[in-house]
């Protein structure tokens, strides 16, 4: 007989302080109305920098679950997911990564450089095929993640990609709180 249990849904967010009008956390309040189990990873003020430590992070958050998962990353939370991928052995259902940052072009101002990013183990970014399903949502004019570039690392990680058109960073300065996409995406997976 098998499960019919709903997946667990997974928040990754990025770097930044997490901002209760952001699309993820709206999404997250939206299904936990529908009675869906929601975990989101929490911000870590210790070495907010490392790779190494946001990855950790996500592990002890997904390890904790049983049964089903499907992640919902956004910018730097899809770097991480792509570089935990490459280290776990955990199942899952899948990912919807939405916005991912281009690491490989500097980042505009007030973001890390280059060696910076490099120092902190978040270059080379995994180009590795993920070992599960996968859609990636690429912006027409995200400053963090060109489109051309975005498109590439979703062919390179097996991903279904999404023109998502005009949304910038996809984030509350852009115009996003809701975002019903999202949850069409996740219904996918």
């Amino acid at each position: 007989m098998t499960s019919t249990k709903l997946p667990t849904i997974v928040i990754v967010p990025g770097l930044r302080d997490h901002m209760p009008e952001h699309w993820q956390t709206l999404l997250a309040e939206q299904l936990q109305a529908q009675g869906r189990a929601v975990q989101i990873v929490p911000q870590i003020d210790h070495d907010k920098a490392l790779r190494s430590a946001r990855v950790a992070n996500l592990e002890r958050v997904v390890s904790g679950i049983e049964g089903p998962v499907v992640l919902v990353a956004h910018s730097m939370g899809c770097c991480i997911t792509v570089h935990w991928a490459q280290q776990t052995t955990r199942e899952i259902q899948g990912a919807l990564l939405a916005a991912p940052a281009d690491l490989d072009t500097p980042l505009p101002a007030g973001y890390s450089d280059p060696q910076t990013l490099a120092a902190n183990g978040w270059t080379p970014l995994p180009r590795a095929c993920l070992p599960f399903p996968s859609i990636v949502v690429g912006s027409r004019n995200d400053p963090i993640g060109g489109f051309e570039q975005v498109h590439a690392l979703a062919q390179a990680w097996g991903s279904r990609f999404v023109d998502g058109g005009d949304i910038g960073h996809l984030s509350p300065l852009d115009g996003f709180g809701n975002w019903p996409k999202a949850a069409e995406l996740l219904r996918e997976l």
